[in-house]
């Protein structure tokens, strides 16, 4: 990284219509195309051996889909972000 760079990550929410959305973003190296394509798959991960389960993501994505009935996605482009959007329905309090 130059000398110049300052790690930030950025997290906003918004309403969407009958949707909340938690977005995640960072100001990093970004992720490859074909790793963005298996990164929530259970056991998928780019560390060396012995380093990470590859089960964060695949957790995390069952969690937002399965649990709350929302979407999980990854937007990436090398040397210069990612971004982790949660989408999850909107329901008042009762």
């Amino acid at each position: 990284a130059p000398p110049s760079y300052a790690p930030t990550v950025r997290v906003s929410t918004a309403r969407d219509g009958d949707e909340v959305v938690v977005r995640v973003r960072d100001n990093g190296t970004g992720i490859a195309k074909e790793v963005q394509q298996k990164i929530f798959q259970p056991f998928f991960t780019t560390k060396p051996n012995g380093e990470g389960t590859g089960l964060g993501l695949s957790l995390s994505y069952d969690i937002v889909v399965q649990g709350h009935g929302g979407t999980l996605e990854v937007d990436s482009q090398e040397g210069a972000y990612t971004e982790f959007a949660v989408r999850l329905p909107f329901r008042a309090p009762k």
